[in-house]
């Protein structure tokens, strides 16, 4: 029985653990070194509160000329003890579609206090927070922070609210947050603005590459 099944697994075709990415994408650890990512929408721990659409495998995919810019940012805050963690990068155009579908469902109102606790979920498309495209699902946008690497565990630098957290205290300028907190805001900023990406104002994680190679393409190839 051992050498049929040794004879059935050698007849079977190889496959890959993971899917390559179309042309122009990489996988972010492949080309950052050190960088860590939490794909927090693999799982339930995100303001929909389930695995979003189109998120299959851990891997967290960029454009390749987003990811030579954030190499040169990672390669600046090593010399300090410190280095990026991304939460999102490239996302689905299902997964905005998921959003979408969420918000328009105002009964399902489960992950409110952790993410959304002062915006009316009715709110969400009028304020900006949730839009039918993102700039995402072009590949040069990134969600992501700053960790320090000086003991076992990478530790995020406080930035005075979560990732993913909707209203004004998110504000990249917000005075609703403590000095340090805007100072860990300002060196993420300072440094992503320096090696080309753009932020946002309304959100101190979130920064797009200036020149990004698709600026027009909104794909929805699988993160797998």
């Amino acid at each position: 029985m051992f050498q049929i099944a040794l004879l059935l697994l050698l007849l079977l075709p190889a496959t890959d653990a993971f899917a390559d990415p179309p042309g122009g994408f990489v996988e972010v650890r492949d080309a950052v070194p050190g960088a860590v990512v939490e794909l927090r929408y693999l799982g339930p721990d995100n303001f929909v509160g389930e695995p979003i659409d189109g998120y299959v495998a851990d891997r967290c995919y960029v454009t390749g000329e987003a990811a030579r810019a954030l190499g040169r940012v990672q390669h600046e805050l090593a010399h300090f003890g410190l280095g990026l963690k991304l939460f999102d990068a490239y996302r689905p155009q299902r997964a905005v579609d998921h959003f979408v579908r969420w918000a328009g469902d105002l009964d399902d109102t489960r992950m409110k206090s952790r993410y959304y606790p002062d915006v009316a979920k009715e709110n969400l498309f009028r304020d900006g927070y949730i839009a039918v495209r993102s700039g995402h699902s072009r590949g040069s946008t990134l969600d992501l922070t700053i960790v320090a690497l000086d003991g076992r565990e990478p530790v995020e630098l406080d930035m005075g609210t979560p990732w993913d957290y909707f209203g004004p205290k998110s504000w990249p300028a917000s005075l609703e947050v403590t000095p340090q907190q805007r100072a860990n805001r300002m060196l993420l900023q300072s440094l992503m603005v320096k090696h080309g990406f753009r932020p946002l104002a309304e959100e101190w994680w979130h920064f797009t590459l200036e020149d990004e190679p698709f600026p027009e393409t909104y794909f929805d190839f699988a993160v797998e």
